[in-house]
Parts: C-alpha cells; structure tokens; sequence
C-alpha cells in the first residue's frame, strides 16, 4: 500500500513497525528516528535518509538504489540481500550491520 511519509511517521510513532514491501521510492525521511523498523523487500530507491535513525532496522531484500544515507545510523541493521547500487553511505555507521549478499555497486563508502 503506498503512503506518504507523513503517514509512515505517524504510524511509526503509534508504535508501528512493520513496513514490509512498502513504496517508499523518493521519500524525504532525513533525520528522523525509524529505529527497529522492518522494511524487508520495501521500494527505498532514491530515498532521502540523511542523518536517519535506522539502527536495528531490517531492510533485507530492500531497494535502495541511489539513496541518499550521508551520516545515517545504520548500527545493527539487517541489509541482507539489499540492492544498494549507488547508494551514498558518506558517514554513515555501518557497525555490525548485516550486509551479506547486499549488492553495493557503485556504493559511496568514503
């Protein structure tokens, strides 16, 4: 089901977690708390997460195609099996994720 991200922020604030194969491509979400959110097999391409909160988050099997995650903390997710060709990781924390068979092609790691 498609939402915008004022309706994805306020269910997150309910208490929701669960944003399984959500449409989420070009949403702005920079700095914003989505800490322990599973967003497994969701459409994040070309999202805007700078500085976003996403520790412990699950995003396995999530497209991230040229998102946008300059600093954003990323601590403990689960990226498993992620399309992250041409993501933008500048900054970001990446301790004890889980990038196994994530593709990060083209991926800014600097």
């Amino acid at each position: 089901k498609d939402m915008n991200s004022d309706e994805l922020l306020s269910r997150y604030a309910a208490g929701e977690r669960e944003f399984c194969l959500a449409n989420l491509s070009g949403f702005n979400l920079s700095e914003v708390n989505l800490s322990g959110a599973d967003f497994s097999q969701a459409n994040l391409e070309q999202a805007i997460l700078r500085r976003t909160n996403l520790s412990r988050a699950t995003l396995s099997q999530a497209d991230l195609g040229a998102a946008d995650l300059r600093e954003a903390d990323l601590r403990k997710a689960d990226l498993s099996g992620a399309d992250m060709v041409g993501v933008d990781l500048c900054g970001a924390d990446l301790s004890l994720a889980d990038l196994t068979a994530a593709d990060l092609s083209r991926a800014n790691l600097s």
